[in-house]
């Protein structure tokens, strides 16, 4: 009987189905702002004159194809594609800057067909036992696997941790802005409309991660990425190599990916990053990761593809969808007529089981495409003179941040996030820590509130977080994620300096100050001791931040202020030691060396006034005019008569192709104005 439905899988028709998903889907996916749940809703009326497996087929094609395509932004312009591309960027752009980008999309590419075919395999054999385990998990236990996400930022703000909790507080805070997810408090919105809805995790993501790129692309005149000339086409052989190596940490990412998806609400983003730092926790080398490591793609990318195989489970056999793509492709299910539940194994078998059997094979087809797709892509990328690549990518951002809700409103918050980010950045507040906390803030003060209600309501607090058992492993598993980082840098600077090859004397660190040149593709810095006052400034205005929480948390009813209060607290007390302990002691820094100030300055500028006009006078002009000013800033090559009809006929055609893309193929209405 499971031979008959496999051979139905693989009729012509359903195996085109299954390639044209994983391709569109990929495409889609690599766009940010366009993610895999606005890929599969945008889609769904397609499949409505199919079969329901073949409908199926074709929904969970894309699905897939999806959550892989952001691996491409997020390794070649360090912007996710999809929320759960984001610890893609830690590794995977680190890659592409040194010249190992087509290494570490093909590394991307197997990991998410493993990850993705194991999540299939366990949906096709474990599903009814599995489904108990999101039945099994209550408030605290998402609060706490909210926390176990954000024990990543020990691990990626080693050496500076307080910065990188200061930016985790200041991420919670934001999540936190507009409507209380429990209790219905407007909170944070500064009286403006603006912010009444919050602020949408897409539209962060975009501009925390994308905007400071574009801004340091045109800082300097060196090349974007940096291509190896002996390391050329998919690398296939050597990234066969890394997967042998690392097997465990594959089947790891996979295993938590799988599990991760089952439970309603969490998504491939916690799965990711939980992936990420039970990898980084587990290695001999902890150290390389954040540095271009390929244990973290593998990591990552298998954990975030096996949530589609794991989001299915809940999905079909309890109705409860895993993940917001599972949310549409249930309401397609019903369209069909087909009914969820214990017994739709049973009683509806041969749709199930064709459309799990298709899921697999569409895994399997994303590794051809998905390498020839890639291959291509970085190529494409590299080859992009910078003054070309600067105001695509800057388009991209602008109308992938619209196509979210179809609001200029979110365009403005994404630009704002992103020069707020940036300037962070320089000060040596990573946007990684800010991100994490927009992302699971919600999970994390959902859990938390409900948790503290029952548990207040039971005179058993301290029970209701620690004393359940699956809430109790894992808040184990936290404190291990938080402290196993510290202790291996403890123990690393501990470690006597090796002598010089030759010598009987241990390497002695200069007294001058080091130069590093730019072997990244970044811009050149040298590290000075010095005591870091921009940091202790900006520590300063976020105590004043946290103590501007506190007293606006006094008017809120206690479901919506105790969340913010106790972010409030441990903002204020991580900027304080972080204050005391720069005041006390230097720190060594990275400082940049011959970048150009007012090409940044002008870039800014002219996105500003772009964001700001874009509902007024209308998109395209708007954008045209943008994309050519933004042209002009980032070119360092001078101008000849060519180049500017060249540079030129280069906007029309990057404007055209987004407008067909997104207004004519995906349906997103484009911002009209007094002019067009």
């Amino acid at each position: 009987e499971m031979f008959s439905y496999l051979a139905q899988a693989l009729t012509p028709f359903n195996l085109g189905l299954a390639l044209a998903g994983v391709v569109v889907g990929t495409i889609i996916g690599a766009l940010p702002g366009l993610s895999a749940t606005m890929a599969v809703a945008v889609l769904v009326p397609f499949t409505f004159g199919m079969n329901p497996a073949s409908g199926l087929i074709t929904l969970g094609a894309i699905y897939t194809g999806a959550i892989y395509g952001g691996a491409y932004s997020a390794i070649l312009v360090n912007t996710p594609g999809t929320p759960s591309a984001i610890a893609t960027t830690f590794d995977g752009f680190p890659m592409a800057r040194r010249g190992d980008g087509n290494l570490a999309v093909t590394l991307a590419t197997l990991g998410s067909v493993v990850g993705g075919v194991i999540g299939a395999l366990f949906l096709l054999f474990l599903s009814p036992p599995l489904s108990g385990v999101a039945l099994a998990f209550g408030p605290p236990e998402y609060f706490w696997l909210a926390v176990l996400g954000l024990t990543l930022i020990s691990a990626l703000s080693v050496g500076n941790l307080l910065k990188g909790l200061i930016g985790a507080c200041f991420g919670l805070f934001l999540a936190t802005m507009g409507q209380a997810v429990v209790g219905g408090d407007t909170r944070f919105t500064f009286d403006s409309p603006l912010l009444l809805g919050g602020i949408n995790v897409i539209a962060a993501l975009i501009g925390l991660y994308c905007v400071p790129v574009i801004i340091d692309l045109v800082a300097t005149p060196d090349p974007h990425l940096r291509v190896k000339p002996q390391a050329g086409g998919y690398r296939l052989g050597e990234a066969v190599a890394l997967c042998r190596r690392g097997w465990f940490n594959l089947m790891r990412g996979s295993t938590i990916g799988t599990l991760v998806g089952i439970l309603p609400g969490a998504g491939g983003s916690i799965a990711s990053l939980v992936a990420y730092s039970e990898a980084r926790r587990s290695s001999k080398t902890p150290e390389r990761f954040g540095q271009g490591e390929p244990d973290g793609i593998l990591a990552t990318e298998s954990a975030n593809n096996a949530t589609v195989g794991g989001g299915f489970i809940p999905t079909l056999v309890l109705g409860i969808p895993g993940t917001p793509p599972d949310a549409v492709i249930l309401g397609a299910l019903l369209v069909q007529g087909i009914r969820t539940g214990p017994g739709l194994f049973t009683g509806q078998g041969d749709i199930v089981y064709t459309f799990i059997f298709g899921l697999l094979i569409a895994t399997l087809l994303m590794l051809p495409a998905g390498l020839l797709i890639g291959r291509y892509a970085y190529q494409a990328i590299v080859a992009v003179p910078k003054a070309v690549l600067v105001p695509s990518v800057a388009f991209l951002t602008v109308i992938g941040s619209f196509a979210i809700h179809n609001n200029a409103d979110d365009v403005v918050i994404m630009f704002a996030l992103g020069v707020l980010g940036w300037i962070l950045n320089r000060f040596g507040y990573s946007p990684s820590p800010i991100v994490l906390g927009v992302i699971l803030g919600p999970i994390a003060e959902q859990g938390f509130v409900q948790a503290w209600l029952i548990g207040s309501a039971q005179n058993d607090l301290f029970g209701m977080f620690f004393l359940r058992p699956i809430s109790g492993a894992i808040a184990l598993l936290a404190i291990a994620g938080i402290v196993w980082p510290l202790f291996a840098d403890w123990r690393r600077r501990r470690r006597p300096a090796e002598p010089a090859l030759g010598t009987g004397t241990p390497n002695v660190e200069p007294a001058a100050p080091q130069v590093t040149p730019a072997v990244t593709g970044g811009p050149v810095t040298r590290s000075v001791a010095s005591r870091d006052l921009g940091g202790v400034a900006i520590a300063g205005l976020f105590i004043l931040l946290g103590l501007w929480m506190e007293w606006e948390s006094v008017g809120m009813s206690a479901l919506g202020s105790v969340f913010p209060r106790t972010i409030a607290t441990a903002m204020i007390v991580c900027a304080i030691a972080l204050i005391v302990r720069q005041l006390l002691r230097p720190r060594v820094r990275e400082v940049p060396v011959g970048e150009s100030t007012p090409r940044r300055v002008a870039l800014i500028a002219v996105m500003a006034v772009w964001v700001l006009l874009l509902p007024i006078v209308g998109f395209f002009a708007t954008s045209f005019a943008a994309f050519l000013i933004l042209l002009a800033v980032a070119n360092y090559d001078g101008w000849t008569p060519r180049r500017t009809l060249g540079y030129g006929l280069t906007a029309i055609g990057v404007i055209a192709l987004f407008y067909v893309i997104f207004v004519r193929l995906l349906l997103v209405p484009a911002p009209r104005g007094w002019l067009i």
